[in-house]
């Protein structure tokens, strides 16, 4: 089903359903990178995707890309770290939920706006630098 919502509506939606949106296509995009380099079990699949996904790791990302972020990127960001959620995190520092917020808030905008471009390469960059920082604790 394809989305009719008008830029005016994306840049209007609450950050909460952009990180809603952002949460669910980070999630494809990882799995399927997974699935094209580690040819195991959805087990050890599973385990190396929380790397990526869990909010520590996201949150890690979104300090690392924001010298690289546009302004509006930036607004993006910040409205999404800074939205007031009734959830409470399971696994992650409230700091860390925050700013994983605003990277999901990105992606979901850049996916909505239908920015692929601009998303594949905020991606790349998120995964090139988690992988880093999983060989740096090898």
């Amino acid at each position: 089903m394809e989305m009719s919502l008008s830029e005016k509506d994306i840049k209007g939606l609450n950050p909460l359903v952009l990180a809603y949106i952002g949460d669910a296509v980070y999630e494809v995009h990882i799995r399927k990178y997974l699935v094209n380099i580690q040819k195991t079990g959805v087990n050890q699949l599973h385990k190396k995707a929380t790397q990526f996904v869990k909010a520590k790791a996201q949150a890690t990302i979104v300090h690392y890309l924001m010298d690289t972020l546009t302004e509006e990127e930036i607004t993006i960001v910040k409205r999404g770290r800074n939205s007031k959620s009734n959830t409470s995190p399971k696994n992650a520092n409230i700091s860390d939920y925050h700013y994983a917020t605003g990277y999901e808030a990105l992606v979901g905008y850049l996916y909505l706006m239908k920015r692929q471009e601009r998303l594949a390469n905020i991606i790349a960059q998120s995964i090139e630098f988690i992988e880093r920082q999983i060989e740096d604790r090898l």
